[in-house]
C-alpha cells in the first residue's frame, strides 16, 4: 500500500473532486472482476473514485482497505459510499503511443485578411500525424527521415 503525506492528499483530494465514480461495486461485493476493472481504470487514470452500494459502513472501510493492499494503491478519501484511491499510472502505455505517432486532430485556422479591413477567415482542418500548421496557416507534412548511406550500403550486402 504507498503512503502519501497529508500535503499530497490534500492536493489528490481537490483534483478528485471534479471526478465522477468510475467502478461501482454492487451487491456481489468485491469480486475478482471488480478488482480486475479498478486495477485497469487506475493504470489508466491513475486517480478514481469508486461507489459502494450498501448500507454497512464497517464493510465499506475493509471493502476500502482489500482494494488499496491488492493493487497497491493509496487510500485518499472515503466519504460516505465513495472511496477515492490513487496510484502512479503506468508509464508503458504511453511510451508504447509515442512511438506509434499522433492520430488524427482538428484544427482551426484562423487567417487575417489581406487588406486589413475584414474579417479573418476561420478555417476547421483536420490533420494527420506527419502535418503541422505553420505560423503563416499553411499546413505542412513532414519530411521523410534522411536514411544513413553507409546503412543502406551495409544492409544491401
Amino acid at each position: 500500500m504507498l503512503k502519501l503525506t497529508p500535503a499530497e492528499r490534500s492536493a489528490l483530494r481537490s483534483e478528485a473532486h471534479a471526478l465522477n465514480p468510475v467502478v461501482i461495486i454492487g451487491e456481489a461485493g468485491l469480486t475478482p472482476s471488480v478488482l480486475k476493472e479498478i486495477d485497469v481504470s487506475l493504470d489508466a487514470h491513475g486517480l478514481i473514485k469508486v461507489r459502494v452500494f450498501g448500507d454497512d459502513r464497517d464493510a465499506r472501510i475493509e471493502t476500502y482497505e482489500t482494494i488499496c493492499e491488492k493493487l497497491g494503491a493509496a487510500p485518499v478519501q472515503h466519504i460516505g459510499k465513495l472511496l477515492v484511491l490513487y496510484r502512479p499510472k503506468k508509464e508503458t502505455s504511453g511510451e508504447r503511443r509515442d512511438k506509434r505517432g499522433k492520430g488524427l486532430r482538428e484544427v482551426t485556422i484562423i487567417k487575417a485578411s489581406p487588406s486589413g479591413t475584414k474579417r479573418p477567415t476561420v478555417k476547421k482542418v483536420v490533420l494527420k500525424g506527419n502535418e503541422r500548421v505553420t505560423a503563416g496557416g499553411n499546413i505542412k507534412r513532414a519530411k521523410k527521415r534522411q536514411s544513413s548511406t553507409k546503412k543502406s550500403v551495409l544492409g544491401r550486402a
